[in-house]
């Protein structure tokens, strides 16, 4: 299933940002804490023939309401995979039930507040192959202050990991007082926006991005040109590629690694990339191999599209562990092309 290109140094990810490296050594992975600081929401769910086209209405059999949130997915992703994690946010008064999931789930909610706005929510349209068209409303999610975000960051310091999406506000000032703490940035610039290429990139450890992102950042289309052509725009970090049925890329600037799928049946796709990021994040912040990470990150992706929903979708580490499916190898030396 793997197929190492070379071997990979047990924890490093990238180059730490402005000469942060003597900082972030002193962490140990044992103490590490992860903050993922990240969006909230309502996951208003409608299975569909096919997506509405313009001027379309069309009947929904079903629909379904789940906690969600790109944010919240990770969290849940991660804290399944095994690791100790703070979420920061901001939900509404009508968020209740999205506290008590990340509670349940073992995640610190200390640092989760309430807005005055109502929870954000996204409308998700799943067709009949599991495909999904979404639609988000930030409510909440875009109302964190600066005084917030300083208190956040007061419980952290060099060597933990922070954990970024695209869907709450102020992301460069929270990048930058992480950089400030020497901390480890992971960043999943999703939903891609033009806000994302002013944000202060040069902090990002890692990027984990899909084949649209990756192509943005970096202006490539080929998956191989994708990586290499972000990490040297930014060359303190290295960059996971997730490529679907294509399997994953991992790229630091010396070692490229590349990983297969395994096979599962496709039924909702919403949740599969946040479970991939929260898997691979978890298994390096407990001091795995980076192939090992991507390989677990792929099998517990592909069970997740198995299950309807986001959050709710995402196996825990013994399902992961004792499920068989068949892997879907890449040939030797071989990387996935766009």
């Amino acid at each position: 299933m793997e197929n190492e290109i070379p071997v990979q140094h047990r924890i490093t990810i990238g180059r730490p940002a402005d000469g942060k490296a003597g900082r972030q050594a002193k962490r140990s992975v044992k103490n590490m804490k992860i903050l993922n600081y990240g969006s909230l929401n309502i996951d208003y769910v409608y299975d569909v023939p096919h997506f509405v086209q313009p001027g379309e209405t069309i009947h929904a059999p079903s629909r379904t309401i789940h906690c969600g949130g790109k944010g919240l997915n990770q969290s849940v992703a991660l804290a399944k995979a095994g690791a100790k994690v703070y979420h920061a946010g901001r939900i509404g008064e009508d968020g209740g039930f999205l506290l008590e999931t990340l509670k349940q789930e073992g995640i610190d909610t200390q640092f989760i507040t309430v807005s005055q706005e109502p929870t954000g929510h996204a409308v998700i349209q799943v067709d009949a192959k599991g495909e999904n068209a979404i639609v988000i409303y930030g409510g909440a999610n875009r109302t964190i202050t600066s005084r917030e975000i300083a208190k956040v960051f007061e419980h952290f310091e060099a060597g933990d990991m922070l954990v970024l999406q695209n869907e709450i506000n102020d992301l460069d000032l929270i990048m930058k007082t992480a950089r400030e703490r020497g901390m480890i940035v992971v960043f999943n610039p999703a939903p891609f926006d033009g806000q994302v290429l002013s944000l202060p990139l040069e902090t990002v450890n890692l990027f984990v991005v899909n084949r649209q992102e990756g192509a943005a950042l970096s202006g490539c289309t080929r998956a191989e040109d994708i990586v290499k052509g972000i990490v040297q725009k930014y060359p303190s970090s290295a960059v996971v590629l997730t490529l679907g049925s294509k399997g994953s890329l991992y790229y630091d600037g010396t070692r490229m690694l590349t990983q297969g799928i395994y096979n599962a049946p496709v039924i909702d796709t919403t949740g599969a990339g946040d479970t991939y990021i929260g898997y691979f994040a978890a298994m390096w912040a407990q001091g795995s191999e980076i192939q090992r990470a991507m390989d677990l990150a792929s099998k517990a992706s592909s069970i997740a599209v198995s299950h309807p929903g986001a959050a709710v979708s995402i196996p825990a580490m013994d399902e992961v562990q004792d499920t068989y499916l068949d892997a879907v190898s890449l040939e030797d030396g071989e990387i996935p092309l766009l």
